[in-house]
């Protein structure tokens, strides 16, 4: 019996875990899928030291960067982005890093095309939003990344005015501001000078409609959850474990 899993921080609500499960059991596969929730990464080879027949895994928040350094290897994509969210056990116990979030997002956000104009806000500048940043460079997308704290790459929140919001059409919301149970939290932006050329991407799957979607609703924007964009991950996360 092979064994899966997610690995990640205070993970209770995993879409991950109830995908593969149900594809196990639809598929007649006597396979598991477990929920590694873990306060610290650096235990990590000890905890997989005591599964057997452990064969892959994916990665979610906080881990994505913070697992690199405990993988023999990255792919090329993965290693471009700075992220991994899925890992393969091979048979000779090298563990490799994989990125399936960016596959995840394009797919999913290829719903949405064309949008008004290829200019992009990314609010957050964590793991996810490598994945992000490297789908929008391959479609010639213009782009801002907004973090709490400035630097070279990213502005503040404080320095997303109304003007700047007119001029960025697709917003994508990779911080986890309004996941269950604190569904009431949005990303600090003026919402009101968004309209209906705007596209908000929401990486948050839980809930299916987050204050960040209801407030771009509210101004007759088109609006996304992640769930779409995780579903085609964990489809490709099956075919690298399965490769």
């Amino acid at each position: 019996m092979a064994k899966y899993g997610l690995l990640g921080k205070d993970i209770g609500y995993s879409f991950s875990q109830t995908f593969f499960s149900i594809k196990f059991e639809k598929e007649a596969l006597p396979h598991t899928y477990f929920n590694f929730d873990v306060p610290c990464i650096q235990n990590f080879k000890d905890l997989i030291s005591d599964i057997p027949d452990l064969k892959g895994l994916n990665v979610t928040i906080p881990y994505k960067e913070a697992i690199i350094p405990h993988l023999f290897r990255l792919d090329k994509e993965s290693k471009q982005i700075g992220a991994v969210n899925t890992i393969k056990f091979r048979k000779d116990g090298k563990l490799i890093g994989y990125n399936t979030d960016h596959y995840g997002f394009a797919k999913a956000l290829a719903h949405f095309l064309p949008i008004y104009k290829k200019t992009a806000l990314i609010l957050g500048s964590g793991g996810a939003s490598k994945a992000i940043r490297y789908v929008l460079d391959a479609m010639n997308f213009e782009y801002l990344q907004v973090s709490r704290t400035s630097s070279e790459n990213t502005i503040t929140y404080e320095k997303v005015t109304p003007k700047v919001l007119e001029e960025h059409f697709l917003i994508i919301n990779c911080t986890p501001l309004g996941t269950t149970p604190n569904i009431s939290e949005a990303p600090n932006i003026p919402y009101t000078s968004l309209g209906r050329h705007h596209v908000l991407f929401d990486l948050i799957y839980n809930p299916r409609e987050t204050e960040f979607m209801k407030r771009g609703l509210a101004r007759g924007a088109r609006v996304s959850n992640g769930f779409k964009m995780l579903e085609y991950q964990a489809k490709k996360s099956w075919k690298i474990w399965n490769s």
